[in-house]
């Protein structure tokens, strides 16, 4: 049985029989007004983050989400489109198709906005979507990636790539870890399908989608997630995951690289009203500036004593330098 077989049986069993714990994001449910989330879709909320953000929602994007779970961020984005068939989502497993389908109704009996048109359910694999080239305004998917490994990964992206519109934008919540995982960690297709053992350092998972095209990636939160301790899995040391949230855009790449937010910033506090680097970036005395990390280590090379640049906080909010 090859791991993708391993993790579709593992989110049949999930669809199946709800596991509250699969995997326990400590993200808050979105309250907003008229919104109201069935306690199914709740308890089959299989994400370690969220990626519903109002600000990627405005003016009725064509929405696409890849792994449905229980349907919870498909109504969140619902609640935002508002359109026949503005938000698709898309999940190779018949069980969880149809435990989504099943929670929709329920949906709709509380939340009286919703339409059952308003979401376009459709069985497809990550690595091949039965969506059109450039179709897609937003793109998101939950706690999916992390499960492939390195070739399916690549597949995955560049297929997220190739819907989005030019400047659409893919937002994503995976585990990540900075530690280096033994084999028998990486190879346990079980752990791999429970979003543990295939998270990757934030480094490798960002050149991942730059290298497929991405010419912006924003890095959006960085919070904890699990521990892989010795008593409980095969590894002889503590091994700490973290979770990440990230938006890339499908931005044409830059001439010298993309731009990769972590949430640096810049403060001006010298003796003018502003700072101008003739390239573009203009710091305004005393006003901190979200800079990316390129533009940081340009400023840097200028050898100035009156900027100031704070240390990645892996918080971005927008705006900033580019």
């Amino acid at each position: 049985m090859s791991y993708l077989e391993t993790t579709k049986n593992v989110y049949k069993d999930a669809a199946l029989s709800p596991d509250v714990g699969l995997c326990c994001t400590t993200n808050p449910v979105w309250e907003l007004p008229g919104l109201k989330i069935p306690k199914i879709m709740q308890e089959m909320n299989y994400g370690c983050g969220s990626t519903v953000h109002a600000r990627d929602l405005a003016n009725q994007p064509k929405t696409l989400y890849v792994g449905v779970g229980g349907g919870m961020e498909l109504l969140q984005f619902a609640y935002f489109s508002r359109q026949e068939q503005g938000v698709i989502g898309i999940d190779v497993v018949d069980e969880m198709l149809e435990a989504s389908r099943k929670n929709f109704k329920e949906a709709k009996e509380v939340n009286p906005w919703f339409k059952s048109g308003f979401v376009d359910l459709r069985k497809g694999d990550a690595l091949n979507l039965p969506v059109e080239d450039e179709s897609i305004d937003v793109a998101a998917q939950n706690c999916l990636f992390n499960i492939f490994k390195t070739e399916e990964l690549k597949m995955a992206i560049a297929e997220m790539y190739r819907v989005l519109k030019p400047h659409g934008r893919l937002v994503m919540s995976d585990p990540i870890c900075e530690q280096e995982m033994n084999d028998t960690l990486r190879n346990d297709e079980r752990l791999r399908a429970l979003c543990l053992s295939g998270s990757l350092p934030l480094k490798e998972y960002v050149k991942m989608l730059t290298d497929a095209g991405f010419g912006t990636i924003e890095i959006r939160a960085k919070k904890p997630y699990r521990i892989l301790d010795p008593k409980n899995y095969p590894t002889d040391e503590l091994i700490y995951i973290e979770s990440i949230e990230v938006a890339a855009i499908k931005d044409p790449m830059p001439k010298d690289g993309p731009c990769i937010f972590t949430g640096k910033a810049a403060i001006y506090y010298g003796d003018e009203d502003f700072f101008d680097d003739k390239e573009g970036h203009i710091l305004l005395k005393n006003q901190p500036i979200a800079i990316c990390d390129k533009t940081t280590e340009a400023l840097k090379s200028l050898d100035r004593d009156d900027i100031f640049f704070s240390e990645s906080t892996y918080h971005y909010d927008g705006g900033g330098c580019c």
